[in-house]
C-alpha cells in the first residue's frame, strides 16, 4: 500500500488529471552543452523586451547571484524561472560582453 502522508497533491492542466508527486523527488536540471544563449522575446510580454539567458551551467543558488549581478549591470529588473534568467529591456550586447568576462561561451540567438 503507498504510503500517502510522503506525498503533495498536484494538479496538471496538460493532462487533466491529478496525479501524486513526492517532495523528495528533485527536478531534473537543464542539461548544457556549454554555450549559454541569449534570447530576445517580446511575444506574450505586452510588447515589452525580455532577455532570456538559457544554458548556463551553474547551480541554483548560482545563477539566482549571477542574476543579480547582470541585473546591476544593465541597471533594471528580471528573474530566475527554471534556471533560466530573464533580464528586462534589450541588453544583450552588455550581457553578452559581462558572460563572456565571466569565461562562459556566449551565442546570440533569436531576433
Amino acid at each position: 500500500m503507498t504510503n500517502w502522508s510522503d506525498s503533495i497533491l498536484v494538479y496538471s492542466t496538460e493532462s487533466g488529471r491529478v496525479k501524486q508527486n513526492s517532495p523528495a523527488h528533485k527536478t531534473a536540471t537543464q542539461k548544457s552543452d556549454g554555450i549559454v544563449r541569449l534570447r530576445r522575446e517580446v511575444k506574450g510580454r505586452g510588447g515589452g523586451t525580455v532577455i532570456v539567458i538559457s544554458g548556463i551551467p551553474l547551480s541554483a543558488p548560482e545563477i539566482k547571484e549571477l542574476a543579480g549581478v547582470l541585473k546591476k549591470k544593465c541597471g533594471c529588473g528580471g528573474t530566475v524561472k527554471e534556471g533560466v534568467i530573464e533580464i528586462q529591456g534589450d541588453h544583450r550586447d552588455a550581457l553578452a560582453a559581462e558572460l563572456q568576462a565571466r569565461g562562459f561561451k556566449v551565442k546570440l540567438a533569436g531576433g
